[in-house]
């Protein structure tokens, strides 16, 4: 799969939180996320490991109870069904893997 870059088609699933998955395979996706400043990822968990991309911006991640300051060029690996949350300081860009494949974060025509 090869895909252009267009900034249309980001989904708002949270408050100040844009994503949008640019593509995917059998086995694994890819993920942009655009965070506002002091908006807030709610804990959470699932079984996908998720390794992420800081691009721009400033944010704490909180992975397994322990907080780390993500600024451009940081990098990290969460395990699946580690409680993970996080806390955005300044208008940030990650970008994120997902394996296996989320089917809740492929576009709607593509979900089975």
């Amino acid at each position: 799969m090869f895909a252009k870059y267009d900034p249309k088609g980001f989904l708002t699933p949270i408050d100040g939180i844009e994503i949008k998955t640019f593509v995917y395979g059998e086995n694994s996706l890819l993920t942009r996320f655009h965070l506002k400043k002091e908006s807030q990822l709610p804990k959470h968990s699932h079984p996908q490991e998720q390794t992420g991309f800081m691009v721009s911006g400033k944010m704490t991640l909180f992975i397994d109870g322990k907080a780390f300051l993500a600024e451009p060029g940081d990098t990290w690996c969460i395990k699946g069904d580690i409680e993970h949350w996080a806390h955005v300081i300044e208008d940030s860009v990650a970008i994120e893997v997902f394996s296996p494949l989320r089917e809740d974060y492929l576009p709607e025509e593509y979900k089975k």
